[in-house]
């Protein structure tokens, strides 16, 4: 099969990958940077992007704008100015904040799921940067463009579909799991239709890029085939060498089993796939007593929440896998060895 490049707007990555982005600190510049260099488009994660800043614990709102800034442009250095996007989660505080420091520092594409990014349009009003709410079904697709037809006569320059088997945070209910996962790709066809209503009335191509559980080329010819544009893919970019996170957070992916996986509780209220460890197994009968508020998710109130999912994602992307939360997509079983990115893009386009 011939492999076109992804276009989302007059972006055009030869490589039709979107390296998915992970938070606290998973993909940063480095990894995202070399995803880039290497033709694909690299994504930063805005969630405590500067959590290695030095004023990180006594003001973190203003070293995550500066991290975040930071990593864009270091980001861009790497990969010779490859295209750097950025998932911003509508489900954080200082979400507007946030997707205006990633304009500022010169990223190309904004990400936005965790919530309906109704007023992004809005926000980025005047700049030419590109936008893509994740979606997981084709109403939320319609929900989303509608609005922002009606409200700011604008459309997306490309629409993510997320599915059940992705890592971390999931847009499905726990107990459906099972069918969302056996109709999927049902869901990818009725979401590429809906999108094309929209293409329509705006005489314009917007790629859907499919996510979660993306592993082999095969995966990605399937969803080519099925009508998508291009995949994102990000737990396996958690097993290379440029990825940002510590070494033992990428060997719990290597070595883990698909008993190891699992559905744990958020603070958030959704459920999240991650790596059984210690934390998740006190979770499951106690509480852990929260000691400072990260003030990072609307949805979450310290006074009532099971663990702080801040101090849990820092632990495990510093390395600390026992005691953090090591988020992950339903494959990561399926890892083996870390390779370098050049490597992964080049098997994940039948090249090896």
């Amino acid at each position: 099969m011939n492999i076109k490049p992804l276009k989302i707007g007059n972006l055009i990555a030869k490589v039709p990958i979107i390296q998915g982005g992970m938070g606290v600190g998973v993909s940063l510049s480095n990894l995202a940077g070399n995803v880039a260099k290497n033709g694909a488009i690299g994504v930063i994660s805005a969630a405590h992007a500067g959590y290695m800043e030095e004023d990180f614990e006594s003001n973190t709102l203003k070293a995550n704008l500066r991290g975040l800034a930071k990593h864009i442009k270091r980001a861009k250095e790497i990969s010779s100015n490859g295209i750097i996007g950025v998932n911003v989660m509508v489900a954080m505080n200082n979400y507007v904040e946030h997707v205006k420091a990633a304009i500022e520092a010169g990223a190309d594409l904004i990400i936005s799921g965790a919530g309906l990014p109704l007023n992004l349009p809005e926000i980025i009003e005047g700049s030419s940067i590109k936008i893509a709410p994740i979606v997981s079904s084709s109403k939320a697709a319609k929900v989303i463009l509608n609005y922002w037809k009606k409200h700011f006569n604008k459309t997306a320059n490309a629409v993510i579909v997320e599915g059940p088997l992705a890592g971390g945070h999931l847009g499905f209910k726990a107990n459906n799991l099972n069918d969302e996962i056996k109709n999927f790709d049902n869901n990818v066809i009725s979401i590429i239709k809906e999108v094309k209503n929209f293409e329509n009335e705006f005489n314009t191509t917007i790629p859907v890029v499919v996510a979660g559980g993306v592993f082999t080329h095969d995966d990605m010819i399937k969803y080519l085939n099925l009508g998508a544009s291009g995949v994102q893919v990000a737990t396996r970019f958690v097993a290379t060498h440029e990825c940002d996170a510590h070494i033992n957070f990428k060997n719990a992916y290597v070595n883990c089993t698909k008993e190891d996986i699992e559905l744990t509780i958020s603070p958030v209220g959704m459920p999240g796939r991650a790596i059984r460890n210690k934390l998740t197994e006190t979770l499951k009968k106690e509480r852990i007593k929260i000691t400072k508020c990260y003030n990072c998710l609307i949805p979450c109130n310290p006074a009532n929440t099971p663990y702080c999912i801040s101090s849990a994602l820092i632990n495990s992307v510093k390395g600390d896998v026992e005691n953090g939360l090591v988020f992950c997509g339903g494959n990561a079983h399926r890892i083996n060895k870390i390779v370098s990115v050049k490597e992964l893009i080049d098997e994940l386009m039948g090249k090896i």
